[in-house]
């Protein structure tokens, strides 16, 4: 029989993912949603911060304030948190290949306020392994990358005891097509990479060692699969403890929990009926809170309209009370887990504990994550190729996608398209920023302190202690950067596109494959397509997919990856005499680089490569496109690739008559 709980369980904290333009109107944003009753602050940073650079730096300028706040200094970090004692706070900060410096920033910032390093709590995310499978924002090569991430586990564990200094993150592996297997097999690998060489270093004693395990959480991704997804859940729970246990010798209970944060899923928000992903928002947090022994310690939200652009605040609002109804109006905290004594609960637990405990074996005989990068982004690429596949054939019903496409005009998208625009001021704002923060610093300071950086990454040292003091000399985030980019070098990861093998002929891929023979027959040259990612975007998922099926239908694909600049987007047109040039961008900053590309290939004299590009642009920006001369604009609710793959067969037709 279910029995109530003794007392009421506490509520978990709750946060909405959010920052943009610039730290003054990000700070606006964190204080407003804060006395709305959210618990905690998440952060978004911006793309040139989460990379390396600072906002006046060329490759930075299209990107600044586009997907997250910038932050370069630690002004900009002290704007940020104006009027939010961090020595309360709990802080969740997305970032990986920069988190040793914008976590010495926060350190800094909080000491400016008075506030001691062991009050501070919350969270970096500092997974730089799930960076080369997925989500992209990786500047150092693995070894390197990895080191800093220990450092940053090591400075932790004696110094800010309350902080989590690894989120391991399945969350973009799903996003990147992962299956619930693959989540927890790769999840556990990269946590156990990070753990082997905190170990390996001998930096913490034993008994600080258990506590590094202890402060190490996890973020997650639950789909509209909620039964899947409590049972992963409850087979992530019972994995960490057999693991932490079996391989690390960790005694104390209390350091074997798997605890974990929460968004749940983005990848399966529409464009089409975009008000249908409020319910899918709701049912996908049933899967991490209805079981209690599996319940997330912080959930986040994403809004209903975030496939269409920025969420408003009001659009955040919904989401923090989302979660506020199920926490204060219903009895689901009043309960012990409803799941226990389950035969179909366990029984699917268990199956994916054997399966991922298969997957984990694998990629621990190849040699751990960073080894096994190529395998494991191969796999990634495929699993999302069939998950496409389900979509297109209608094997997976999406409500408004693939089915029941009928619809009255949503309401919810009349004012403004619904969604915030950024104030193109906010660019200025934030270069003018800098530019009177570089001029103010003392010099000599700022050089002592990156001779300092620059000494403790050669000689092997913790970055921390050198990160802290070049943020209080007022080093900004290019400088830290490019400082270490000096000794380590930078890195490109694999796609992953290679891996895919060659699709069964349904009809309309058959059909597909037929024009681009046709078109071979005519022009007497094979089809060839160039898969260009410019600026600092570093979502490839739909890239790599664009890729894929251009190659089942029988193109010759160029894809070289992410972060490339127009000019070398064009330039490589030139160099691989392609017929069509694709372009993706998630990140906001197409009307910026597009015009950019379009320029180049003007300058040149480039009149028979047709440009077609594909993200999330709004609609006025979708027609300011065509009007530049852009071919077509392809956005989240165009999910028909072999309708994509047809289409660009005719404009390449239409570019060599």
């Amino acid at each position: 029989m279910t029995q109530m709980a003794s007392k009421k369980d506490d509520v978990w904290l709750m946060r909405t993912y959010s920052g943009h333009s610039t730290a003054k109107k990000s700070n606006e944003l964190y204080r407003t949603n804060l006395a709305k009753g959210q618990t905690g602050l998440s952060v978004a940073f911006d793309l040139p911060t989460q990379t390396g650079y600072d906002s006046d730096h060329p490759v930075a300028m299209a990107e600044v304030g586009k997907v997250g706040v910038p932050i370069c200094h630690i002004d900009n970090m002290t704007t940020l948190f104006d009027q939010i004692p961090l020595g309360k706070m709990n802080t969740s900060m997305t970032i990986n290949a920069t988190a040793p410096w914008l976590l010495s920033l926060y350190i800094a910032t909080a000491e400016r306020q008075g506030a001691s390093q062991s009050e501070l709590s919350g969270t970096t995310q500092n997974d730089v392994l799930k960076e080369y499978l997925s989500r992209g924002t990786y500047v150092f090569p693995p070894e390197p990358a990895i080191k800093m991430t220990t450092d940053v586990i090591s400075y932790t564990v004696k110094n800010i005891p309350k902080w989590n200094p690894v989120n391991v993150c399945p969350y973009h592996l799903q996003e990147a097509g992962a299956t619930p297997v693959q989540e927890l097999a790769y999840g556990l690998a990269n946590a156990i990479c990070f753990l082997d060489d905190v170990k390996k270093s001998g930096n913490l004693s034993p008994e600080d060692f258990e506590k590094s395990v202890g402060r190490i959480s996890f973020f997650m991704d639950a789909s509209i699969r909620f039964i899947e997804e409590i049972c992963k859940m409850r087979a992530f729970n019972k994995l960490w403890f057999e693991l932490t246990g079996d391989r690390y010798g960790v005694k104390n209970p209390k350091y074997r929990i798997f605890r974990y944060g929460v968004q749940v899923n983005s990848l399966g928000l529409t464009e089409p009926q975009p008000e249908n992903n409020v319910q899918r928002i709701i049912l996908e947090m049933l899967g991490i809170t209805l079981s209690k022994n599996a319940r997330a310690r912080a959930i986040q939200l994403p809004c209903w309209n975030e496939a269409l652009g920025l969420p408003r605040p009001w659009d955040q609002q919904w989401s923090l009370r989302m979660q506020q109804i199920l926490a204060l109006e219903t009895d689901l905290l009043e309960y012990e887990d409803i799941f226990e004594g389950s035969h179909v609960i366990e029984a699917k637990t268990n199956a994916l504990m054997d399966e991922a405990k298969k997957e984990l074996s694998k990629i621990l005989e190849l040699g751990g994550s960073v080894k096994a990068i190529d395998y494991m982004k191969s796999a990634l690429v495929a699993s999302n190729a069939k998950r496409i596949r389900a979509i297109e054939d209608g094997e997976t019903k999406v409500v408004g996608v693939n089915c029941y496409k009928e619809t009255a005009e949503s309401p919810l998208t009349v004012d403004n398209g619904g969604i915030l625009k950024i104030d193109e001021s906010a660019l200025r704002d934030q270069l003018d920023s800098l530019k009177s923060f570089k001029a103010k610093r003392n010099n000599k300071d700022v050089e002592a302190a990156i001779q300092n950086l620059s000494d403790t990454a050669k000689s092997g040292g913790n970055i921390m202690p050198a990160s802290i003091a070049a943020a209080k000399a007022g080093v900004t985030t290019g400088e830290w950067a490019d400082t270490l980019r000096k000794i380590f070098g930078e890195y490109r990861a694999p796609t992953g596109v290679g891996g895919v093998g060659k699709s069964q002929g349904s009809a309309e891929i058959e059909s597909v494959r037929e024009k681009v023979k046709a078109f071979e027959t005519k022009t007497k040259e094979k089809l060839r397509i160039i898969v260009g990612k410019p600026g600092l975007d570093g979502h490839s998922n739909g890239a790599e997919q664009i890729a894929v099926r251009a190659r089942d239908v029988g193109m010759e694909v160029v894809y070289q990856g992410i972060r490339l600049t127009p000019q070398q987007i064009v330039d490589s047109a030139l160099q691989e005499d392609v017929h069509v040039i694709g372009l993706s961008i998630l990140s906001g900053s197409h009307l910026a680089l597009i015009p950019e590309l379009m320029r180049l290939m003007k300058e040149k004299k480039i009149t028979d490569i047709p440009v077609v590009a594909g993200g999330i642009i709004p609609e006025d920006d979708k027609k300011e496109l065509l009007k530049l001369g852009v071919a077509r604009v392809y956005t989240p609710k165009d999910f028909d690739l072999n309708k994509i793959m047809s289409e660009i067969v005719d404009v390449c037709l239409t570019a060599h008559q």
